[in-house]
């Protein structure tokens, strides 16, 4: 008897009309997206394989001794155009301490190229010049010490990433000789491998080579002001009344 009225009621009408609502509201409710899965630059670089490593090193390379010479060739400060106008007043009026003193206080290889010159007044001026040439290298030698680092790390870096393209190839058809078929499932990791650690060395090689024509530039600007010194100072003492 109970089986019979549950029967009635569920092919009843109104059992229809809540079935056709609740599948009503089951269609109106909103349809969620399935989430996207996002690539983060960490994972994009993980994928790049083992010589992710040393194109990992080499970047960290690059961004010392760019800091580092960048640093210590700014603090050589700039060429002080007075500098030699003092010098000459000084010597003009044959107050050689005041010029010595003068040398002492003036920071960067100007100073230093002038003073060694001026502890050889009275010698030859080939002995005066050959002196200040030789301060001169010493100096040059101080700014421009671990800049061939950056040009080697320039040339390096993207032949380590190419080595990082080879085994990502290997890989591929490793995987291929596996599956036995060319599926992107199957060699995606590869492609990765090849094209993350190819593009990873490219850029380090790319930043190197820029921050060493930066630094460069700023040697050769200290470069050409310590020429420019040391040819005034010669033609000081080149003078007739010196």
């Amino acid at each position: 008897m109970l089986n019979s009225i549950l029967l009635q009621i569920v092919t009843s009408p109104a059992g229809d009309s809540a079935s056709k609502a609740t599948a009503a509201v089951t269609n109106a409710m909103p349809t969620v997206a399935p989430a996207q899965d996002t690539l983060s630059l960490l994972d994009l670089l993980m994928k790049g394989g083992p010589m992710m490593i040393p194109i990992g090193i080499l970047f960290l390379m690059a961004i010392y001794f760019f800091f580092e010479r960048f640093l210590t060739i700014s603090r050589t400060g700039k060429a002080d155009e007075n500098f030699i106008n003092h010098l000459k007043d000084s010597l003009g009026t044959g107050n050689i301490e005041s010029a010595k003193i003068l040398c002492k206080q003036t920071k960067g290889p100007q100073g230093r190229i002038v003073e060694k010159g001026m502890s050889r007044l009275g010698k030859p001026i080939k002995e005066i010049e050959e002196a200040m040439q030789g301060v001169a290298q010493q100096e040059l030698y101080k700014l421009e010490k671990n800049l061939p680092i950056l040009s080697i790390v320039g040339r390096v870096a993207p032949m380590v990433g190419f080595i990082g393209t080879i085994i990502g190839v290997i890989y591929i058809f490793y995987e291929i000789s596996l599956s036995k078929t060319v599926e992107i499932d199957v060699i995606s990791k590869g492609l990765y491998q090849k094209m993350v650690s190819s593009g990873s060395g490219l850029f380090v090689g790319i930043l190197a080579f820029v921050f060493y024509y930066i630094l460069q530039m700023m040697v050769d600007k200290r470069v050409h002001a310590m020429e420019k010194t040391s040819l005034d100072f010669m033609d000081i003492l080149s003078e007739p009344n010196k």
